[in-house]
């Protein structure tokens, strides 16, 4: 069983890394310029696709994660709070004027410190309620990000018209062209919550059995839940506080993963990073190319709730039996 485990493994790493290595050569190749690696085009666009794929990687683990954890196909950053409270700690970072020579420090935590607060204000809300139930987790999560939504705008009222064009900007879903020691200090926040969430993959398969279970069987649920909280919460910060709010990755992802390698989440979370960064960085050339002959270019974050919506509702309607469980 084991070497059959570790030999499929070894195909979902390999078959993820050559997906993600194909996209970003596709993605660094095609652009409004010709290829040519010594060119200054060239050195503007490899950083955003490498920071596309960085952000992608994290946003698939998360997602394959948060629905191992809550034992539900819907879970996601987006959906449940996490982006909206990172998004909130950020925003307040930026209107308390962080210095450009802090913020790739101070953003990251800020945006961490919201995401883990939402993060366990849905878990409780969810709880008080009755249970973490689908329906009771979905709705705590609408209302977290209802509430980070309207605290960004109270925010950005309260502000110069300065600090309000920065935060919007910045919240619209943009994967930016960073400089390399930018993407290398933020990519160390992702990169410990990814380790974190692989390295308990395995425990997540004995969680979907469902607390009591998971416990008979010698898991020690609240840590290993409160492992999860954190380095998503670390994950999701560190990614809003590069590109912003950026939907549904962790949605998508993981469900297509499943549907081909199954349910186990040693697979399911190290191939969810990989195709998640494949997805994101494949959006963002989307973005870029589609809508270059218009003179314009939208948010990666649109395209990838355009993708997302209707996925989430056909997710919501497969499911609807056990939505009202």
């Amino acid at each position: 069983m084991q070497r059959s485990i570790a030999a499929r493994m070894a195909v979902c790493i390999a078959a993820g890394s050559v997906l993600l290595a194909g996209s970003i050569v596709l993605a660094a190749a095609l652009g409004v310029d010709a290829l040519d690696v010594s060119s200054p085009a060239f050195d503007v666009r490899l950083p955003r696709v490498v920071l596309g794929a960085i952000a992608g990687v994290a946003l698939g683990a998360v997602g394959a994660s948060l629905q191992a954890l809550l034992r539900n196909p819907l879970a996601d950053p987006y959906v449940l709070g996490t982006s909206g409270g990172a998004a909130l700690g950020g925003t307040l970072a930026l209107a308390l004027g962080t210095p450009v020579a802090l913020a790739a420090i101070v953003l990251p935590l800020a945006a961490f410190a919201g995401a883990l607060a939402a993060t366990l204000l849905v878990w409780m809300i969810a709880r008080l309620s009755g249970g973490a139930t689908l329906t009771s987790v979905l709705l705590a999560g609408v209302v977290v990000n209802a509430f980070a939504s309207a605290a960004i705008t109270l925010v950005k009222i309260l502000v110069t018209a300065t600090q309000a064009q920065e935060v919007l900007l910045w919240l619209v879903g943009f994967i930016g062209y960073e400089r390399w020691s930018t993407i290398a200090g933020v990519s160390a926040y992702a990169a410990v919550g990814v380790v974190v969430l692989v390295a308990l993959s395995g425990r997540m398969n004995l969680l979907s059995l469902g607390d009591e279970s998971a416990a008979h069987l010698g898991v020690d649920v609240p840590r290993v839940q409160w492992a999860i909280f954190i380095a998503t919460a670390l994950v999701v910060g560190a990614v809003v506080a590069l590109c912003g709010l950026i939907g549904f990755v962790g949605l998508v992802v993981p469900h297509a993963v499943r549907l081909v390698v199954g349910p186990d989440h040693r697979l399911v979370v190290t191939g969810s990073a990989l195709a998640g960064g494949a997805f994101l960085v494949l959006a963002d050339l989307g973005a870029r190319l589609l809508f270059d002959a218009l003179g314009t270019e939208p948010p990666v974050g649109a395209i990838t709730a355009l993708v997302g919506c209707p996925v989430f509702l056909w997710l919501l309607v497969r499911h609807r039996g056990y939505v009202s469980a």
